[in-house]
């Protein structure tokens, strides 16, 4: 209209109109797979079936990397007043300290959880290395007559439904294990659903909320040392071992693997045999 006016002003006139400062709020999905839903009840018949012969059923994923060294972690934790941890004003990685890669593997059956810390990268055969360190140390004790091994997994990432590389990795696990490996894997945009996410991971993220993770050593016992009052029961070990980047797979390697897809959207849902 013409008048001059100051944006203190403009700021009163606002809030006495009811607007206040707001930041963006994630609530909004994406467009979703017309058969999400339908994966969804395919992925909890799956479950069920599994349970009810007592076979194992785990859900997989990588967790959120992890500077190592003297860096802020979310949280607060208890201190004498004026006393809290003293910690790097920047977030710049440690070349000598590097970074941990956790991947998590979590038992629905019996409430357990296993996590591969790595320290080079997250690739397929990093994840499915773990979950054979998984049946190793947790599974094999607990299921040593299963025949099968249902895996739910998100469908990106080192274990996304589109990697050769992880369909190769885990049929020569099959062949290792003589376990029938199942897969279902959630649609995309849907990590938030599998289990692992709210079952191990949140919990792990509390036991260590506010605590500087200064080395190696001290973000596996933190992981170790999860024990919420639900039973949770962790394992967890730490992977020095090297996982190139780059591998690649040939279509003849890719046709020599024994894999049946399953006739509801075989892209997500498929069987490694041994």
């Amino acid at each position: 209209m013409g008048h001059r006016v100051s944006y203190p002003t403009v700021g009163e006139v606002l809030n006495e109109m009811g607007y206040t400062l707001q930041a963006n709020q994630k609530t909004q999905e994406g467009k979703t797979h017309p058969d999400r839903n339908a994966q969804f009840e395919h992925i909890n018949k799956k479950t069920k079936e599994f349970q009810a012969s007592n076979d194992p059923v785990i859900s997989v994923d990588c967790k959120k990397h992890e500077l190592v060294g003297n860096f802020k972690n979310s949280g607060r934790e208890y201190a004498p007043a004026g006393q809290a941890p003293k910690v790097s004003d920047h977030d710049f990685m440690d070349k000598e300290l590097g970074k941990a890669i956790p991947y998590g593997v979590y038992d629905l059956v019996d409430n357990g959880g296993f996590v591969n810390v790595g320290i080079d990268h997250d690739t397929s055969v990093f994840a499915v290395e773990s979950i054979g360190q998984w049946w190793y140390r947790m599974g094999r004790e607990r299921y040593g007559g299963a025949k099968r091994l249902l895996i739910m997994a998100d469908g990106g990432g080192s274990n996304g439904c589109r990697r050769r590389l992880w369909k190769v990795e885990l049929s020569k696990l099959a062949k290792e294990l003589g376990l029938e490996l199942w897969v279902c894997h959630f649609p995309t945009g849907t990590s938030k659903w599998n289990k692992i996410e709210h079952r191990l991971f949140s919990r792990i993220t509390m036991n260590w909320r506010g605590r500087p993770l200064v080395s190696l050593e001290v973000i596996v016992s933190f992981i170790a040392a999860t024990t919420p009052s639900t039973g949770l029961v962790v394992q967890c070990a730490l992977d020095r071992a090297e996982y190139p980047v780059g591998v690649g797979v040939s279509d003849s390697e890719l046709a020599g693997i024994r894999i049946s897809c399953d006739e509801f959207y075989g892209d997500w849902n498929y069987t490694l045999l041994p």
